[in-house]
């Protein structure tokens, strides 16, 4: 119970900015559970944002105004950006930096490590912001925007369940990556994933007004949860290359990159229409 409770705990700590009493201890047991915890956290940030985006929705009359759909999808950005108190954008940047740079490995982790953004961080911040708004607001405009953030915010979030499995080492012997790298079980994350993607599909189906067609509603969810993990992988993929291992500034990549392509992929899926299936 107590490496269920401390493992909450440092997840919602890292995580979110909501007050959460710290940990009492933070060791390997401790580390894999808030990795594996990280899916509900999303779930959390999908109620705490997607409630006032409802209730925005309703009473700006979103479905008949595009500005307003705009204006929500910024909010709820913003929200998202603050609710995290910006470290996966942080960590992007870093990242991107690293990255940019072109150094050696051990030259890139310091410069990540520095508390400055330089020119691909700025790049790459601004990318990832222009990108969710646009989509979200996109999506807003198609009545699909909230359970698509839900769906890519859980997904980003058990991107890093991913993250933290044997196959990525840390890149540093120090810092968070060190700490949670290697601390969950590849099953683990395969159960969740294949209990995300099922929900993912229900909910598709429960959207859809009509079984004989398919469009945004019926594969928005399931695309977005695929698209957001690719992404994870990718973001991994890369680090794991060029710098040897994940780092904590991977992992905030990791989330942030997983949501915006989530988003895009939703977005882009949305915009080519539905399709008749039945006869």
């Amino acid at each position: 119970m107590g490496t269920a409770r401390n493992g909450i705990t440092l997840a919602m700590g890292t995580l979110t900015r909501i007050p959460v009493r710290p940990p009492d201890r933070v060791d390997r047991q401790v580390a894999g559970f808030a990795m594996s915890f990280a899916p509900v956290v999303g779930l959390l940030l999908a109620v705490l944002i997607g409630v006032p985006m409802a209730g925005l929705a309703w009473a700006l009359g979103a479905s008949d105004s595009p500005l307003a759909c705009t204006l929500i999808a910024v909010l709820a950005i913003a929200g998202l950006a603050w609710l995290t108190r910006g470290l996966h954008l942080d960590g992007l940047a870093d990242l991107a930096d690293a990255l940019g740079s072109g150094r050696p490995a051990e030259q890139a982790l310091a410069i990540a490590r520095r508390s400055d953004i330089g020119p691909f961080g700025t790049l790459a911040m601004l990318l990832a912001l222009l990108l969710q708004v646009a989509a979200l607001g996109l999506l807003m405009a198609d009545g699909f925007g909230i359970p698509a953030l839900a769906a890519t915010l859980i997904a980003s979030r058990l991107g890093l369940t991913w993250a933290c499995t044997p196959k990525w080492p840390p890149a540093r012997a120090d810092g968070l990556g060190a700490t949670v790298a290697q601390s969950t079980s590849t099953l683990t994350a395969g159960l969740v994933t294949g209990v995300l993607l099922g929900l993912s599909v229900v909910s598709g189906w429960y959207l859809d007004a009509s079984w004989d067609a398919i469009g945004l509603s019926t594969l928005a969810m399931p695309v977005a949860v695929i698209a957001a993990l690719g992404a994870a992988w990718t973001v991994c993929r890369i680090a794991t290359r060029r710098l040897g291992g994940i780092t904590g500034d991977v992992l905030g990549a990791c989330a942030e990159w997983a949501m915006t392509c989530g988003l895009v992929a939703a977005a882009l899926l949305g915009s080519a229409g539905p399709f008749t299936v039945g006869t």
